[in-house]
């Protein structure tokens, strides 16, 4: 809205409130002059009286609609600094009114101590799931332990080792999350070799590969870009973890940097694919579409774990994908301005 618009409105709405006022004093203008008129009286004497009661109300009506302006302006920002904006407006006359603003401070009072207590609360239930996931991971690493010494090779245990990978991913991204919401946590930005951070990636999930035989087509990249490490590794992590999620034993996962586009590095799959109509949709948290209906431990945290690891690292995520030829992942690793949340 335009500054006239708003100052006509605004003026639209003065005249409204003082619409009986108006009424009153034109009702008693029109009853003067008929009294006048049967008194016969001289008319010059009504028309000074006119001038003279029109002046001072204009002047009344002038005075009111500045102070009416000036407590509208201070109302804009109630919404987004209600405090300020009640300690700012000036005591009114009307008692019902100064009632209603004397409640409404005492409500925003209420209201603080509910967030500050509601803080406190998501605070320590913070701190208490970080302490358990970490204490979970003490279980998770003695399992694996205990699998890499076990020489059997039988389909059973090949299926309790890929699930204690599923566990222990499951168990990082739970992780991951909770140091995401904390804003203060700062980045590690340097030149980073690409190549070693694919490769811990790949070397986490090979017993995936190998089990579900999916091959991998993967050269040196010989590539540096500026970003964190540890928040590239988790990123590379979760984007495997579902190409690996949603490829059929025997497919295959590619990864490369675009030839056409500088510094885009691509990860794609043969998998099951993205319907279009949940594409818009994928980074959403929660949101699992169609791919959750056929997999069933699809939690629908993973993409938008991604996707808010891509704004915190100043990286763009883009993904292509056709139902039943597979899904092409694009990270921009080009560094924009990073995003604190």
């Amino acid at each position: 809205m335009t500054y006239l618009k708003e100052q006509s409105a605004v003026f639209r709405g003065f005249l409204s409130f003082k619409r009986y006022e108006i009424a009153i004093y034109l009702s008693m203008v029109i009853l003067y002059g008929v009294l006048f008129i049967l008194g016969r009286l001289p008319l010059e004497f009504y028309f000074y009286g006119i001038l003279l009661t029109g002046f001072l109300f204009l002047v009344f009506l002038i005075v009111q609609f500045i102070q009416y302006n000036k407590r509208y302006k201070i109302l804009k920002y109630i919404e987004t600094q209600p405090l300020t904006v009640l300690n700012e407006l000036a005591p009114s006359i009307d008692p019902s009114e100064q009632y209603l603003i004397e409640e409404i401070n005492h409500l925003m009072d209420e209201i603080e101590k509910f967030h500050y207590s509601q803080q406190e609360k998501n605070t320590e239930q913070m701190d208490y799931f970080t302490l358990w996931l970490h204490q979970i991971k003490t279980p998770i690493a003695a399992m694996s332990l205990l699998m890499q010494q076990n020489n059997e090779n039988t389909d059973l245990t090949k299926k309790v080792r890929q699930e204690l990978i599923r566990i222990e991913n499951y168990t990082h991204m739970a992780l991951n999350y909770l140091k995401l919401e904390q804003a203060e946590k700062e980045l590690d930005l340097d030149e980073v070799e690409l190549d070693r951070v694919i490769k811990k990636a790949l070397k986490k999930f090979s017993i995936l590969f190998i089990y579900n035989q999916i091959t991998l087509e993967y050269q040196s990249l010989e590539k540096k870009v500026l970003s964190d490490e540890n928040w590239l590794l988790i990123l590379i992590e979760q984007i495997l973890s579902n190409s690996l999620k949603y490829t059929p034993k025997k497919g295959q996962i590619k990864i490369y940097m675009d030839p056409q586009q500088e510094n885009h590095l691509i990860i794609e799959d043969t998998g099951i694919g993205i319907r279009s109509e949940d594409l818009p949709k994928i980074f959403e948290k929660g949101y699992s579409g169609w791919n959750g209906k056929v997999q069933e431990k699809s939690t629908g945290l993973g993409l938008f774990l991604s996707k808010k690891i891509c704004r915190r690292l100043g990286h763009k995520l883009t993904i292509q994908s056709e139902v039943g030829k597979g899904t092409r992942v694009s990270i921009d690793l080009n560094h924009e301005i990073v995003e604190i949340f």
